[in-house]
């Protein structure tokens, strides 16, 4: 199985709180610094669970963007792009009782133009596609070059919606339009990212988990999917795969929570790596499962 990201690879800060933060003063932390990014993310955690995975992204000429590069070839990931003049992105994610906040600077990430993709990285089974690589220009071209370029080689092509603050901001219209021409066959989402694109009015109640209901996919809310297979991603409460004959809710993997932050990425390459559905849903939530008790995105 040859899995490719494209979007960010970012340096990842997380700021594990031990109290609440107290404005103008010092709190206690714990923290770790290491990569991190959406596509880095599903890379390493394809790689973990057998893939042969390679992230595409650019990154900066700076410290960061060598630590990075270094932790992910620690984790079996194969990181190509160019490296240009500039930072490599910073995110940092603040996490209080197991929940994460994230303030993100993308830097030379969004950057990465289609010129300076090479079609050999697209020889894939399946190209994921952040949704973040889909909200700024000239990323976004490069992205659905990347997608047409894999299309052409056989692969699957499979999005995550990013971040539903960032789709409000650039639009739900456009960014609907912008899958419509991707029309990935898979599609990650939270609730709320399903709903802000119209694909629910609100998720409907969860059957018993592992069993399929035989509702279509597209009764929730009367909208349609726009993929073939449709994973909702729902924390707490585990996943809902979506197809247009069926829907398949599944209990998440019980655990301690420590840290949220790359578990929806984790759900993500579990999921990519095939077999029925219900396998592939499963996998996806041991993964996460595994993310969520530790501290940090990558395994």
């Amino acid at each position: 199985m040859r899995l490719a990201t494209l979007g960010d690879v970012m340096l990842d800060v997380i700021v594990r709180l031990e109290e609440p933060l107290a404005r103008g003063s010092d709190v206690r932390a714990a923290t770790r610094a290491g990569a991190g990014g959406q596509a880095a993310n599903v890379a390493a955690w394809a790689a973990s669970l057998g893939a042969r995975a390679r992230c595409i992204a650019k990154r900066g000429d700076d410290a960061a963007g060598e630590l990075v590069a270094r932790e992910l070839e620690a984790h079996g990931v194969e990181l190509v792009g160019p490296v240009a003049a500039g930072a490599t992105g910073i995110v940092v994610s603040m996490v209080e009782d197991g929940e994460r906040s994230m303030a993100s600077d993308r830097g030379v990430a969004p950057t990465l133009a289609p010129d300076e993709l090479e079609a050999a990285w697209l020889d894939c089974d399946v190209l994921h596609l952040s949704g973040y690589a889909l909200l700024r220009q000239p990323i976004s071209a490069a992205a659905l070059l990347a997608a047409r370029l894999a299309r052409e080689r056989g692969a699957r092509i499979s999005v995550d919606l990013a971040a539903w603050t960032e789709i409000r901001r650039f639009g739900p219209v456009r960014f609907r339009e912008l899958l419509d021409e991707l029309a990935p066959d898979v599609l990650f989402a939270t609730e709320a990212e399903w709903e802000l694109l119209g694909l629910a009015a609100s998720p409907a109640r969860p059957a018993t988990p592992g069993r399929k209901t035989g509702t279509p996919a597209a009764s929730p809310g009367g909208a349609y999917l726009a993929a073939p297979v449709g994973v909702l991603k729902r924390g707490a409460r585990g996943c809902t795969v979506l197809t247009e004959e069926a829907r398949l809710d599944l209990a998440p993997i019980g655990t301690t929570v420590v840290d949220t932050t790359g578990a929806g990425d984790a759900l993500a390459a579990g999921f990519l790596l095939g077999g029925s559905l219900e396998e592939a849903a499963r996998r996806g939530l041991e993964a996460a499962a595994r993310c969520v008790a530790r501290v940090g995105s990558l395994p």
